[in-house]
């Protein structure tokens, strides 16, 4: 093993006790349930551009392509954004629509398809960010948004 290798490994095993020794009481779960609140609204108007653009706006390829970009990084990471803690989903209680979830209890009964859905609608935001034209751009936006509607529809509250 070359010096380099070994002093990478060596790094990387020293961060990686660095970062179980960090306290992580600070992030409350209102912090994390307004985190993803964040992220999604962020996703959604990124969503917002691309349809506007694909469904009769001022077309730009580049630009699509970086909002599509920009959704697959956000839905890679947002399952990441519910810990258990973050389970606060309560039957007829009266919510603030900005700082309390909407999450169903359903996301940590079934994260791993949570988790799947979210992956697979990362993997076609990617494609659409390596779109070749307005009907490839369009078709995969398209497909992302059946893929978020369906997520919602398993794993959203409504009042």
């Amino acid at each position: 093993m070359g010096k380099g290798l070994v002093s990478t490994f060596a790094m990387a095993i020293a961060l990686t006790g660095a970062a179980r020794a960090q306290d992580q009481s600070a992030a409350t779960p209102s912090d994390v349930i307004f985190a993803r609140k964040i992220m999604m609204d962020s996703i959604g108007k990124n969503m917002d551009e691309i349809e506007g653009m694909v469904d009769g706006g001022k077309f730009e390829l580049t630009e699509g392509r970086e909002h599509a970009e920009a959704i697959s990084v956000m839905l890679m990471s947002f399952p990441h954004l519910f810990p258990a803690a973050s389970n606060q989903w309560k039957d007829g209680a009266t919510r603030d629509p900005g700082v309390d979830t909407y999450a169903s209890p359903d996301v940590w009964k079934n994260f791993s398809e949570f988790y799947r859905l979210a992956q697979a609608a990362s993997k076609t935001a990617f494609r659409a960010g390596r779109a070749k034209d307005q009907a490839d751009l369009k078709k995969s936006s398209d497909e992302l948004r059946a893929q978020c509607d369906a997520c919602h529809a398993a794993f959203t509250k409504k009042d």
